[in-house]
């Protein structure tokens, strides 16, 4: 009775919460079938407004600094220390304000998950899958999406590879990729810090690093 109580009054004070995005301190990266994809800076000193997930979500860290989380109807809780490079998972349905507490502010990229059904595709490719694959260290795997954290070695081509899944890809370093084809068509691509791209599967190629370093958060769709 009393675990019925709470989770009616948890309810009643999120129910007209604002989403979580748009708002103040987000940018709006990439919106399609699939996912949305923001950049989130928030401010030391400013918190967010008191707003509600509507999607699952998974995050990717850009900076080193501490945040306070307080959620409805709570004090705030003791700020957590957050690392660069990090990824989490949030439910939907989630209500939080965040502050950043220490001097760097907070800075991530959150991908909303839409609630889309999408087949699994075979691979008829005679390649491998993407992941898994030498260096790739997954850090996320769950009903939703499966997360690598991978580094590119310089001069070491990777495997041929097909990508069997739609994949969103957050990069971490400052670095030059060249990608090519089964065909032998080369594609040379400048990615730096912070950017997000959306890659479609059903595609294979190989790359290599050119320049610079690259480390990326490939967030694979289930």
């Amino acid at each position: 009775m009393i675990r019925s109580l709470l989770a009616l009054l948890v309810a009643l004070q999120t129910s007209n919460l604002p989403p979580a995005f748009p708002r103040d301190g987000a940018k709006q990266l990439i919106d399609n079938d699939r996912v949305t994809v923001w950049d989130v800076v928030v401010p030391k000193g400013k918190p967010t407004v008191m707003h509600q997930h509507k999607y699952d979500m998974v995050r990717v860290e850009l900076a080193d600094t501490t945040v306070r989380v307080t959620n409805p109807g709570g004090s705030p809780g003791a700020p957590g220390n957050i690392r660069m490079g990090t990824v989490a998972f949030d439910a939907k349905g989630m209500a939080e304000s965040q502050e950043t507490t220490g001097n760097t502010p907070r800075h991530a990229i959150m991908i909303e998950l839409k609630d889309v059904v999408v087949p699994p595709i075979r691979n008829t490719s005679g390649y491998p899958d993407a992941f898994p694959r030498e260096g790739a260290k997954k850090v996320l795997d769950n009903a939703r999406v499966v997360v690598w954290d991978y580094s590119w070695t310089p001069g070491k081509p990777t495997a041929m590879h097909f990508h069997d899944k739609d994949v969103v890809v957050v990069y971490l370093g400052n670095g030059d990729l060249s990608s090519t084809t089964p065909a032998g068509q080369t594609t040379l691509n400048s990615y730096t810090f912070g950017q997000s791209k959306f890659n479609p599967r059903d595609r294979a190629h190989t790359e290599l690093l050119v320049k610079g370093s690259q480390r990326v958060i490939a967030v694979e769709l289930k």
